[in-house]
């Protein structure tokens, strides 16, 4: 059962597409499991870096399949955009990408109606990308709206059911937002030529995958965002719009539980978010700035600056439970080369109470204060160390430290952007 699973253990923005890309190697196929073109995956490799916001990281490795699960809201006009711009750089993706004919479609209407809402929120604000992925979901949910890939491949049909959903939608922008209709004619033909484009693409990408399994080749599938951006078990509401966490995995493409050995955390050695909603850790002073700068901490897809603190154990604690990780992927200790002290959170005190648990009350989480336990810092560059004995001691014990904090072992270690810049454990 070669299945690897590769998803955020944190609030997203972790590295995965770095992790990704280096597991790549030994996998045969790739699948994105769920969200939309508001994930932002970052590879480099040599002089070329890419940002993936719809197709799998493992594109990067010539014979590897990629597969686009159901799970996720495909974005058709920056799906095909990606592809044009790796055509460019010499990644051809004819014969190598799929996409599932049970993903759901974003449309233009999803963007308008996110934007507006997330302005009506006021000073409630989620922190949406403004990508359309939560409306999308809610479309695929109420059943009742929802366009997916499947509906691309029959022109006459798609034409349809374009019609009939905008003009309820146009309904809707009219009575919720009073804002102006869309006009249907320049939806219809755009979605129209992205289908034609899109067509050699499309497959029954469940059977693909378990077919692959049963010839014995490795699946990697590729999680976006993060275990706490969860529409379950994430900082409600500040999460996404959809399954995070390994469980998303197997409906969001279509393969069974049984089917998959490893479960692989991506953490970076800090904390990061996006976005609004509480941060314990959140460092609002010169360090967290100097973290930002040092570590270029602002978001691939937005562009917006990440809230930046120290390292949280009871986050990583959740993320072990709620996964079942098999193993952590410790990514940008690099970024820390520099600080004489470092900080990791064990646990929070809430009033008179302390917590070693993370509470996923909101309300709660607002007014946990960390505990933190203080160690020695390296000030020693580490990007060129390619072996877990050869780091300086103090980062062998932060390592160490995060390990036993996590109750989860480290198979990875990055300490820099370029695919070799990495450790195995």
């Amino acid at each position: 059962m070669p299945t690897k699973v590769v998803l955020g253990a944190q609030w997203g923005d972790e590295g995965k597409a770095k992790v990704v890309d280096y597991l790549t190697m030994g996998a045969d196929l790739v699948v994105r499991y769920q969200g939309g073109a508001n994930a932002g995956h970052t590879v480099k490799v040599g002089d070329t870096t890419f940002v993936f916001h719809m197709i799998p990281s493992g594109i990067m490795h010539p014979g590897t399949v990629c597969v686009v699960g159901n799970g996720v809201v495909v974005d058709p006009e920056a799906l095909l955009q990606e592809a044009d711009e790796l055509q460019t750089k010499g990644i051809s993706t004819a014969g190598r990408l799929f996409i599932s004919h049970h993903a759901h479609v974003v449309m233009p209407y999803h963007k308008l109606l996110d934007q507006l809402a997330e302005v009506g929120r006021g000073s409630d604000k989620i922190g949406t990308t403004g990508r359309g992925i939560g409306p999308c979901y809610r479309d695929k949910v109420e059943r009742g709206q929802g366009v997916r890939v499947v509906d691309m491949l029959d022109p006459e049909h798609l034409r349809q059911r374009l019609q009939v959903v905008i003009t309820a939608k146009n309904e809707l922008l009219r009575r919720l937002y009073d804002h102006a209709p869309l006009e249907a004619a320049p939806i219809i033909e755009s979605y129209l030529g992205y289908a034609e484009r899109l067509r050699p693409y499309i497959a029954d990408t469940s059977l693909l995958l378990n077919e692959a399994l049963d010839q014995g080749k490795t699946v990697l599938c590729e999680g976006a965002q993060g275990t706490l951006l969860d529409i379950d078990h994430g900082t409600y509401p500040f999460v996404t719009s959809s399954n995070t966490t390994a469980g998303g995995a197997c409906t969001g493409t279509g393969i069974g539980p049984t089917r998959i050995d490893q479960i692989i955390g991506v953490t970076k050695a800090y904390t990061t978010r996006v976005g609004n909603g509480p941060f314990p850790t959140e460092l609002l002073d010169q360090t967290g700035e100097r973290i930002r700068e040092v570590g270029h901490e602002y978001g691939a897809t937005t562009g917006r600056s990440r809230r930046c603190g120290w390292f949280d154990a009871p986050i990583l604690r959740l993320s072990a439970r709620i996964n079942g990780l098999t193993s952590l992927a410790l990514t940008r200790l690099d970024v820390l080369d520099t600080f004489p002290q470092l900080k990791l959170c064990t646990g929070y005190q809430l009033e008179d109470r302390v917590l070693n648990d993370f509470p996923l009350d909101p309300r709660a989480l607002e007014k946990c204060v960390p505990i933190y336990e203080e160690v020695e810092g390296w000030n020693t560059p580490t990007t060129e160390v390619r072996r877990f004995g050869d780091l300086p001691a103090p980062a062998r014990h932060y390592v160490e430290r995060i390990a036993q904090l996590s109750r989860t072992p480290i198979s990875l270690i990055s300490v820099g952007p370029e695919r070799d810049s990495t450790i195995e454990v």
